[in-house]
């Protein structure tokens, strides 16, 4: 019942060394075998996790925040691992749908404790997310803030990306498939959501279910920018569906097309640009470790 800890020791608001004392402590208390690795660089949880695989690891528990999870999970995926997340990111929109306690005692209990779960993942291209992909607006905010994260942290960034871009942005002409139905259309944004959350709690779907083997696409069609200043802080409560120019589908299978390249978010990273983008469900694709009375 061996367990890796793959810490990113950047993440969240730099409390690393007191994450893994506490890692440290809990775990010799609960008497459970674990080794801890901590990241140095972009992309090197996933390195890390694929070779956790490979050693039979049957615990693989990203500390972090989303992306640290992004990372461990592409790393992952096909094996029978089950996924441990202990939250110290600045969004936590995964920990939110599958119920993982923000409390470090309570989480680190999950990992050693907790019962096993198979939720649904999305397949973008060539890469994999377990909560939210998206195009559009949202993305090219994601894009920004990670500039903006280099001079300014947590939620300023954020909001300083979301109205950089809000002045530049210009709305997507696409092709956009779900399942068997076709359209054209100008769109300020589409995210293809397994989770509700994303953004650090907005709740772009709130029908979403982790588990039922379908996404729920979120379409934003083109808006005007004074009321979509109006709509955006409904995003937080799930009420933006309300609005005309938002349009929400169920689907397996979305694909995407445009003349123009789009960025690329996957569960808050960008993972590049692309003219065509190819979505797919795979059902109860991951193991979880979530709370034994964690209903999902």
């Amino acid at each position: 019942m061996d367990i890796l800890f793959i810490v990113n020791p950047v993440a969240g608001k730099g409390n690393c060394d007191l994450v893994i004392e506490k890692i440290k402590e809990k775990m010799d208390a609960f008497h459970v075998p674990y080794k801890i690795k901590l990241t140095t660089r972009k992309n090197e949880a996933e390195e890390i996790a694929k070779n956790a695989v490979i050693k039979g690891y049957e615990k693989i528990v990203a500390v972090g925040g989303d992306g640290t999870i992004y990372e461990v999970v592409n790393g992952m995926m096909g094996s029978d691992a089950s996924l441990g997340v202990i939250p110290s990111g600045t969004g936590n929109d995964f920990v939110r749908t599958v119920g993982i306690p923000n409390d470090l005692e309570q989480a680190l209990k999950v990992i050693a404790y907790g019962k096993v779960v198979n939720i649904d993942c999305g397949k973008a291209n060539d890469r994999y997310f377990v909560n939210v992909a998206s195009v559009g607006l949202d993305a090219e905010i994601v894009k920004e803030t990670q500039d903006i994260k280099k001079y300014i942290s947590g939620s300023w960034a954020y909001m300083g990306g979301l109205l950089k871009t809000l002045f530049s942005y210009k709305n997507k002409r696409i092709h956009v498939d779900i399942d068997e139905r076709k359209d054209k259309k100008n769109i300020t944004l589409v995210a293809v959501a397994n989770g509700k959350y994303y953004g650090g709690g907005m709740k772009i779907a709130p029908m979403a279910d982790i588990k039922d083997g379908d996404f729920q696409v979120c379409v934003v069609d083109e808006i005007s920018k004074l009321k979509l200043m109006r709509v955006f802080p409904k995003i937080f409560s799930g009420e933006h569906v309300d609005y005309e120019e938002v349009d929400m589908h169920t689907g397996k299978e979305i694909k995407i097309k445009s003349d123009e390249l789009l960025s690329i978010n996957l569960d808050g990273d960008i993972i590049g640009k692309s003219f065509n983008i190819h979505f797919e469900m795979v059902p109860k694709g991951l193991k979880v470790l979530v709370p034994q009375d964690q209903i999902l």
